[in-house]
């Protein structure tokens, strides 16, 4: 008897933001914030998206990290949210496939032997310019608190941020105030490290 589904060619998963080692900046994450970003890994793998972006990071903080959960008014506010994110592959969000997502966070860095027209070279990573630099900001925010590893908390006050991002645009759709839920994150986190 044959197998009759169809076999899906195994696709390569989309890099890390950085090299594995002590020095890469997933070194720096808390075992949650790690969570977040594998489980966005494979929520763009499996959604067929070439590169990892602010509402995957979004959809992973919201499903994995209890802290960032609290942080948004009620269980009503969340749900909205999450059903907006869970949209992304059968409607809402569509138009995304195939772009990049570059809010202007960083300047993007164009690989001259490619065609100019193309894709920045962080897409190439597998990761969106926007989401690099959520990364990136997750990280500066340990860091002026002093800390050396970011948390769920730091990426989502960073995510917030960037009001030109898709996880923003996610969480206005859905009636929350990006620039409130980052001050309330930066809060919580202020308050948790006050605690340890």
């Amino acid at each position: 008897m044959q197998n009759r589904t169809p076999r899906i060619p195994e696709q390569p998963a989309p890099n890390p933001v950085g090299p594995h080692g002590p020095d890469s900046p997933e070194a720096r994450f808390t075992v949650e914030l790690a969570t977040v970003v594998t489980g966005a890994r494979r929520r763009a793998l499996r959604d067929g998206d070439r590169q990892i972006d602010t509402a995957h990071l979004l959809h992973s903080l919201v499903e994995s990290d209890p802290e960032v959960r609290e942080v948004f008014d009620g269980g009503p506010q969340l749900a909205k949210v999450l059903g907006y994110l869970v949209q992304r592959s059968i409607g809402y969000g569509l138009r995304w496939q195939g772009s990049v997502e570059d809010s202007g966070a960083v300047p993007v860095v164009r690989d001259p032997a490619r065609d100019p027209a193309r894709e920045p070279t962080a897409a190439a990573d597998g990761w969106s310019p926007s989401a690099v630099a959520a990364m990136e900001g997750a990280l500066h925010r340990a860091d002026l608190r002093g800390e050396w590893r970011a948390r769920g908390l730091d990426l989502l006050a960073a995510l917030a941020a960037d009001g030109e991002c898709r996880a923003v645009e996610v969480l206005s759709r859905a009636g929350v105030d990006a620039r409130w839920l980052g001050q309330r994150a930066e809060e919580r986190t202020a308050e948790a490290s006050w605690w340890v």
